[in-house]
């Protein structure tokens, strides 16, 4: 897998300071992508366990609330194979941390649908997810308004309480839990 980006201080995808990984190669290629450049899966740098490493390091000061993946598209079958030693670190390393993902997939149809059935990696890296923003960006419905997502069709997911209850629950960030 390559990447595009890691910054290193995030407060524009996802709640508080954060530190996002913008992971190369997504086949949706969404009109009005504001990461169009990130499409190409050769795109950035390799993804390394050293780029692990400084990621584990950026995540270590108190100030840090958060993880972000986004990309591209993170749930893009190789790219969940690299992604899996990385969530399992950040988990394993910080367990209160929050972990948010965006993606073009929808949470119920695709990730917890036809992908936990062919792909067990979907299945681990849905259990380290805190919060999912999903749907493809739709220019026509583009919202400057909308917290933490760009079009008004993108919804935004909690993950492991979405497991439990076997239905979509989504996020109020009125009285943000992450």
């Amino acid at each position: 897998m390559y990447y595009g980006d890691i910054k290193q201080f995030d407060v524009a995808n996802g709640p508080g300071v954060r530190v996002s990984l913008f992971v190369s190669g997504c086949h949706f290629r969404c009109k009005g992508c504001f990461n169009a450049a990130t499409w190409d899966f050769n795109y950035g740098k390799p993804f390394t366990d050293e780029t692990i490493d400084q990621i584990i390091e950026y995540l270590k000061p108190e100030y840090i609330k958060g993880f972000t993946i986004l990309g591209g598209e993170p749930w893009e079958k190789q790219n969940q194979l690299a992604l899996l030693p990385l969530l399992r670190r950040v988990r394993a390393t910080y367990p209160d941390i929050n972990i948010w993902c965006f993606t073009g997939y929808q949470f119920d149809r695709d990730l917890n649908g036809w992908m936990v059935k062919h792909w067990p990696e979907t299945r681990e890296m849905l259990s380290y997810i805190d919060v999912i923003v999903d749907g493809m960006f739709v220019e026509a419905l583009k919202d400057l308004s909308l917290r933490f997502k760009g079009s008004s069709n993108q919804r935004t997911i909690l993950v492991q309480e979405s497991l439990q209850a076997g239905k979509v629950i989504l996020w109020d960030d009125s009285e943000p839990k992450y």
